[in-house]
């Protein structure tokens, strides 16, 4: 079973990553399920604007669109700015809605019978926010969410410190992380199992 990871902070690499240091930890707890993981961090990448899997020469989408579709689990992971996903996430989801118009051999959405969460730091609330839109957003896409599939990390309203510079909290965060990725891989397992069919035309 393979996951793909993409990670949508806003600090290219080689920047540290506070929402790419909580994705570890669920990174190591489906590692621990023998899931093979992949990490995408979308912002060192030209993704282009637009709502197609392809939208033309220099967009580096269709690599990860691959990556995405040789993948059983999608795990988006997002800082919370302004209360919203960063903007990153959104080009993401944007260019992720090209699936609604892609089916496989037996015209199934390609997004059927993958599992996706949702990871979220911020050092003020809003997580809740930004777990609902965009579970939201892969729900509408075809992705199945399991129950409980997310974790998060923040300290309360108001700026305070980072994921990084602040160990309050992360015992709970990693156990809540560790639990999203017993849901996913058992929710991916019980689809690989029994597949959903193609929806009534």
């Amino acid at each position: 079973m393979r996951a793909l990871v993409i990670n949508c902070t806003l600090k290219p690499s080689p920047q540290s990553s506070n929402t790419e240091a909580l994705a570890g930890t669920v990174i190591t707890a489906l590692q621990g399920h023998g899931v093979e993981v992949d990490v995408v961090r979308a912002v060192d990448l030209n993704i282009k604007p637009g709502v197609e899997t392809d939208m033309g020469e220099g967009d580096d989408w269709p690599a990860v669109h691959e990556k995405v579709l040789a993948s059983q689990i999608l795990i988006m992971a997002s800082p919370t700015w302004l209360g919203r996903p960063s903007s990153v996430a959104q080009r993401v989801l944007e260019r992720l809605d090209a699936m609604l118009g892609e089916t496989d051999d037996e015209e199934r959405p390609v997004a059927y019978n993958r599992v996706a969460g949702v990871l979220v730091t911020g050092n003020e609330d809003g997580a809740h926010h930004v777990i609902s839109e965009i579970s939201g957003a892969l729900g509408d896409i075809g992705f199945t969410i399991p129950g409980q599939a997310w974790t998060y990390w923040h300290l309360g309203p108001g700026p305070g410190p980072d994921y990084l510079d602040d160990n309050r909290g992360h015992d709970w965060a990693s156990s809540t992380g560790r639990a999203m990725a017993s849901n996913l891989v058992h929710a991916a397992r019980a689809l690989n199992a029994m597949p959903l069919p193609a929806p009534p035309s």
